[in-house]
């Protein structure tokens, strides 16, 4: 008598790629993907800033330094650039002479 104990065989399971939820997870993160740039760039591309037209900056600057006192104060906060703006916030805005 022999003690040897046949291996058993893997069972023979035709089963469809898309049944397998590890194959599976592979396309659907790559379509989340698009879908998830699709509207990124759908939302990125409302509501866009409107691009400045320097000559309309420049005479309403020039318009704004011809004014006197406070109204010359209220023009040029008016007018001055974002960065401006954004850096000089809390302190007030002193026009320079030029």
């Amino acid at each position: 008598m022999s003690n040897t104990h046949p291996t058993p065989s893997p069972p023979n399971t035709d089963i469809p790629w898309w049944r397998i939820p590890q194959v599976v997870f592979v396309p659907a993160l790559l379509l989340l993907g698009v879908i998830a740039t699709s509207t990124m760039v759908v939302i990125s591309s409302m509501d866009q800033d409107p691009v400045l037209d320097k000559a309309v900056y420049e005479r309403e600057l020039k318009a704004a330094q011809a004014l006197q006192g406070q109204a010359r104060i209220d023009a040029l906060m008016a007018v001055q650039p974002a960065q401006q703006g954004r850096n000089h916030a809390a302190s007030p805005l002193v026009p320079a002479d030029k």
